[in-house]
């Protein structure tokens, strides 16, 4: 079996599908791995990293995906790479089938067998592939970061002997693996923290991380579906959530969105009017 990796085309894509230590195991089960040159660079790997696992490194991308019996990719390839791959190759990546199934026809037509890791059930078995709270993790870690590098002040409360300089305060919108690791960091960092979701069983995580929760009376409404996810709410519902988020916003220093809907558009938390 062949298995490919191509360099990310994005722009701003630093990530890559393979890194040389999973290359070094997958040649440990027989299979053939093929990376294009220069795959990894973004992410700190080089080519020699790529051959010393034991992986085939070759600048010609055409020739890597006519070979390809599996592609891995990070985002959905092109439709040009898709039609240069053999009929009933397997296809994995975040390939967003729920946001942009229309982009998966090249795939369907070229007959090709697609998993995308974001569907992956969020269950004991699959832990090792959840592809996506790993991701998410990431996202929360890094919102923080950029944002105390953004503002004109410190996170943590200081005590000094020109006077006391209060935290900074941030607003975290939604509560799920991004929202939460936001909380932990910005709480490392010494910053006040609010957070918000529409779902008030989140509350408990909320709070253990020593964080507020705005918590809205939505008339016991269904929030969340059987995977834990949040479901679309009613316009009456999101416009007493955006109500409160105003009121903490117009004091925060920080705010971080992470709130998402499988499938769906992100909902509007936050409007021009406040």
């Amino acid at each position: 079996m062949n298995v490919v990796v191509l360099r990310e085309t994005q722009p701003g894509e630093t990530r890559v599908a393979l890194v040389p230590e999973s290359v070094h195991k997958i040649v440990a089960l027989k299979a053939t791995v093929k990376v294009e040159s220069g795959a990894g660079l973004g992410a700190a790997r080089t080519d020699d990293d790529y051959r010393e696992a034991g992986a085939q490194v070759t600048p010609d991308r055409s020739s890597l995906l006519g070979s390809a019996d599996l592609l891995v990719v990070v985002n959905k390839p092109s439709e040009q790479d898709i039609h240069q791959l053999p009929k009933g190759a397997v296809l994995i990546g975040f390939l967003r089938p729920l946001d942009e199934p229309a982009a998966l026809t090249h795939a369907v037509a070229q007959h090709l067998t697609t998993f995308a890791v974001e569907l992956i059930p969020r269950i004991t078995r699959a832990q090792a592939m959840d592809a996506l709270s790993s991701m998410a993790t990431v996202v929360g870690y890094k919102a923080v970061l950029l944002g105390a590098l953004h503002i004109p002040r410190m996170f943590p409360l200081l005590m000094t002997a020109a006077g006391t300089v209060p935290p900074a305060r941030v607003l975290v919108l939604g509560a799920g693996v991004a929202g939460l690791q936001a909380i932990a960091t910005a709480r490392r960092l010494g910053a006040v923290v609010d957070a918000y979701d529409v779902r008030a069983a989140a509350g408990e995580q909320v709070r253990s991380l020593g964080a507020n929760f705005l918590e809205v009376d939505l008339g016991g409404l269904k929030t969340e579906d059987a995977g834990g996810y949040a479901v679309e709410l009613s316009e009456e519902a999101m416009e007493r959530g955006r109500a409160l988020i105003a009121e903490h916003a117009t004091t925060a220093d920080v705010v971080i969105t992470t709130a998402q809907v499988p499938g769906r558009r992100a909902p509007l938390l936050l409007t021009n009017g406040w």
